[in-house]
């Protein structure tokens, strides 16, 4: 099948008229729509966007392939749009893009399509033939231009593995989570530096259409290094024991004379199976301890989202209302609450945990994670606690790896489905029984220092308690503050209470206006989570700050303790009182004093802290 099958003129604009990135895919999409290509233009451009907050599809050299592969797309087709101007695409060199092809793959796709649209890709590589398309002036020239493309290419030669560089060999594996594009671009990327330099190399490439070219265990063993530039998994343990380079799919496109040249001068550090980190400064994911944390987070996120905002529509019912012994009872408020707080923020930290663990050493560890912290959970250790399982169980487990590697081959079989999870759990479980008597212990304390404090000096404590609220988000130094509170409104003193509730507000707030106002300081995927968190904050659910606070520590938890801090002051100065545990501006009505300066506070602190967030961060690079 040739490319001009899939590219016809009704589905072809040469005088874009966008000058911003959704702008572009609007009009494309809508092209695609017009000409009959799609079932659905609202899912498939929902597809395109969730394929950008990967990563940017705007690969760099004037060129951005926007692409989805979906359910959405009726036939398998090609838009192509042009920019005289430029456009701002978030390209990789971050320079405009002027040539636009958006790839629609059906969900149902068959290989000769998959490959065919995974062709057009590698002919972008040509600085020819991006000029030749730049330069066209109809539909029938890009046409033509892309024939001829295709007719000079012929079909792609075997991979020379002749090395005549002093016998070194080299492989790749490029992938990239759509497979449509990039791990074909950067597959070509490689193959052209390692023809530059006089070096054999073979590519394997996970697209869409499956593994092509694929890595023999001969082949493996007699490389000198392996370069693996993917966003997407890759089978690993094949390659243990052997200089291994990992980076994003992105730097196999943007960097393959330095990938190269680092294989070819033996820096490629051993692989061990473990999970070894990706290069620093690579353009995929980041690695190391941020890496681990982020996937527990971003695992945790839907538990927080879901579980939240089930139990802020509980409070619509009632404060109360949950609660079957309560005169405002409600069965709805209560599924609602069970379901939301009973269940969905009951396996937040557990799956924290699990999944930090996960990362770390894979599937051995995922167990023990998961029971270390089910611990934390119900031990009263909160977030900070299920932080400690993730990684103590994740590290365990690949000490553990290392431990059994002497075992006898008799016994390799049972290793993975009997000692790793026993083994894992236990010394997880016994460590974690160990410390959960501490940081309840350091919880409990905190409560006793407070109430020492009585109410001697209000505004002191409103600082306290509102900054305590935004520390550690839900840990033990949230849940001393919050429980200070409720043993206040017992004692029948709701001013720190008022302050709690403001402090533990202001944290999402401040965030969910900082990625409004800021918007360049934080990615797509970010400013979408920071809308949530207007509706988290404004529920009282402090834990929808906690992905923003992983991602940026430094800056972005000393602005929500200021910012909370501050929030918490000002309402006990203002004298303000709260007789409900819960609620967030929901139960504002139901303060002692004003509640027009009740919601001034919060908004005051959340201004802070969105404010010193917005300044202190940096800019989004690619």
């Amino acid at each position: 099948m040739r490319i001009s099958d899939l590219l016809k003129r009704d589905t072809m604009l040469l005088q874009l008229k966008a000058s911003e990135k959704e702008a572009v895919i609007d009009e494309l999409v809508n092209k695609l729509n017009q000409a009959g290509r799609l079932n659905d233009r609202g899912a498939f451009k929902e597809a395109i966007l969730k394929r950008e907050e990967q990563s940017t599809t705007g690969i760099g050299e004037g060129i951005a392939i926007p692409h989805a592969k979906t359910a959405a797309v009726k036939t398998p087709a090609i838009a192509f749009g042009r920019s005289q101007k430029g456009v701002n695409y978030e390209a990789l060199d971050g320079q405009p893009s002027y040539l636009f092809f958006m790839i629609a793959a059906s969900e149902g796709a068959n290989n000769e399509h998959l490959e065919t649209l995974s062709r057009l890709s590698t002919f972008l590589m040509d600085d020819a033939f991006r000029k030749t398309l730049l330069e066209a002036r109809t539909e029938d020239e890009i046409i033509a231009a892309i024939d001829r493309k295709e007719l000079e290419e012929g079909e792609e030669p075997e991979p020379d593995l002749s090395a005549p560089n002093n016998g070194l060999r080299i492989l790749a594996v490029t992938g990239c989570p759509t497979g449509i594009a990039h791990t074909y671009m950067a597959a070509d990327a490689l193959k052209e530096q390692a023809k530059k330099v006089g070096v054999g190399i073979k590519v394997e490439t996970n697209g869409s259409g499956g593994v092509k070219n694929r890595l023999t265990d001969d082949e493996i063993q007699k490389a000198d290094a392996i370069i693996v530039a993917a966003d997407t998994k890759i089978e690993m343990e094949r390659f243990s024991g052997k200089p291994v380079i990992q980076v994003g799919v992105t730097d196999g496109i943007r960097r393959p004379k330095e990938l190269i040249d680092q294989a070819l001068e033996g820096r490629a550090p051993v692989y061990n199976g473990d999970g070894q980190k990706r290069e620093e400064g690579s353009a995929g994911k980041r690695t190391g301890f941020y890496k681990h944390l982020m996937n527990g987070v971003s695992n945790m996120l839907p538990f927080v989202v879901g579980g939240g905002i089930l139990i802020a529509i509980s409070f619509m019912f009632g404060i109360e209302a949950f609660n079957p012994e309560h005169e405002s009872y409600n069965p709805i408020a209560e599924a609602l609450m069970t379901i939301g707080g009973g269940n969905a923020f009951g396996l937040m930290i557990p799956v924290l945990a699990g999944f930090i663990a996960m990362s770390i050493a894979d599937r051995p560890g995922f167990a023990a994670g998961m029971v270390g912290g089910f611990m934390a959970a119900t031990g009263g250790a909160g977030f900070l606690g299920g932080l400690i399982a993730g990684f103590l169980a994740g590290y365990l487990a690949l000490g553990v790896k290392r431990v059994l590697t002497g075992l006898p081959q008799t016994l390799e079989g049972i290793k993975t489905i009997l000692f790793y999870p026993v083994l894992n759990i236990l010394l997880t479980g016994l460590i974690m029984y160990w410390l959960i008597g501490p940081l309840s212990a350091m919880n409990i304390g905190m409560q006793n220092w407070l109430s020492g404090m009585g109410t001697a000096n209000m505004v002191v404590l409103g600082l306290i308690l509102g900054g305590m609220m935004a520390v550690d988000m839900g840990g033990p130094i949230n849940k001393a503050a919050f429980t200070f509170g409720i043993a206040m409104i017992d004692a029948g003193n709701l001013a720190p209470h008022a302050a709690v509730m403001a402090g533990g507000m202001v944290p999402p707030l401040g965030i969910a206006l900082a990625t409004t106002v800021f918007k360049k300081k934080f990615t797509k995927q970010e400013r979408e989570a920071g809308k949530t968190n207007y509706i988290l904050g404004a529920s009282f659910i402090t834990e929808g700050a906690i992905p923003f606070a992983a991602a940026d520590p430094g800056r972005v938890i000393p602005s929500i303790i200021v910012g909370s801090a501050v929030a918490g002051a000002l309402t006990a100065m203002f004298g303000i009182g709260l007789p409900a545990p819960h609620g967030g501006l929901f139960v504002a009505f139901l303060v002692e004093g004003s509640w027009i300066l009740y919601l001034l506070s919060i908004l005051i602190g959340a201004v802070i802290s969105a404010l010193m967030i917005g300044l202190w961060k940096k800019s989004v690079t690619v």
